[in-house]
Order: C-alpha cells, then structure tokens, then sequence
C-alpha cells in the first residue's frame, strides 16, 4: 500500500467523522495502523446510557493487510467508577480469510489527581470460532492491551500490544504480535 493511499484513506476518514468521534495511527518498525470510530448516537439523537459506536481499522503489515469493520454498545459498569465495557461483533477481512468474532473490551480510566492528564488503560479480546470463520479460515483470536493519555484536550498518546492469530484450514498464523505506540484525535 502507497504513502498516498493511507494518506487519502486517512482524510477521507476524516471528513466524514465529526463530534465524540476519533481517528488515530499507530505504528512501529514494521507496521502501521489506522483507525476510526464513530459514535452513531450523535447521528441518531440517542442519548440513553449506552453508546452505540462503529469503528474500522486498516492494519498494514510486512506480509499482509487486515481490514475490520465493526459495531458495538458501551455503558459504564455501575459497581467501579471509572469502568467502561463493551460488547459488540466486527467483520475481518484479509487475504483468503473472513471472520465475524464477538469481542469485549473493557476501558478504566485511572483515578488521578487533576494535575494529571486523563489516563486509561484497556484491553479487547475477540474471537471467531470456525462457525463464524469462512473461505480459507478456520478461527481467528485478538487480543490487544493499551495505556492511553490525553496530553492536550482532545489528542491522546498511547501505546500498546498487540497479538491477531488466524488459523487456516491447513495452517496457523500468527498475523500481528507486536508493541506499538501512536496518536488519536478527537471530535
């Protein structure tokens, strides 16, 4: 992939987001990520607890691509404050592989002092078993753990680990293991 497909990927993205929603980059030696979320209660003037959000990934690496599309709810979890949890399902795509996995990702937004950015540490896990895994695969797992932190309002640094396993029908892979930092902006 070209410097000016990831470019015009990137502000294409962009533009079509607006408030409560992000875009960000992560990279590291060999691979490079972008992202987008939106949050699809601004759009429907819903303002329960939960929050509906659609987010996508492009994830570009030395031996393939991954692309993922997915939709999920999100409330606060009532017993700690600070706790965040959603539940959803995304479409994997990359190359002689699909799969729908069912993920979680739980977001804890640490308890410090005014004087410190807002910080948060979260994990994701998702997994499609062969039932949800077709042409070439068998299974796919991901599971992703990151520490986040606004530096200024409303553009956050983080870093994170990441590790996609796809399991074919006559081999495994491990598509992604690997450290990464990067940057979110938010709208």
């Amino acid at each position: 992939m070209s410097v000016k497909k990831l470019f015009f990927s990137s502000l294409l993205s962009l533009g079509i987001l607006h408030a409560q929603s992000t875009i960000g980059l992560n990279i590291n030696n060999d691979d490079i990520e972008v992202l987008a979320a939106l949050n699809l209660n601004s759009y429907a003037d819903y303002s329960d607890s939960t929050t509906y959000i659609i987010d996508g990934s492009y994830l570009h690496t030395d031996g393939d691509n991954l692309s993922t599309l997915g939709l999920s709810g999100q409330n606060t979890f009532q017993g700690i404050q600070g706790l965040a949890l959603a539940f959803g399902v995304k479409g994997v795509f990359a190359r002689d592989f699909f799969a729908v996995p069912l993920f979680g990702k739980a977001v804890y937004a640490l308890p410090l002092n005014d004087s410190i950015p807002t910080t948060s540490v979260s994990t994701s896990f998702a997994y499609a078993p062969s039932v949800l895994t077709f042409r070439d695969g068998e299974s796919y797992t991901e599971f992703r753990i990151e520490a986040d932190m606004e530096i200024i309002s409303n553009i956050h640094l983080f870093t994170g680990y990441r590790n996609i396993d796809t399991e074919y029908d006559h081999y495994d892979k491990t598509f992604n293991s690997s450290f990464y930092g990067g940057m979110k902006l938010s709208f």
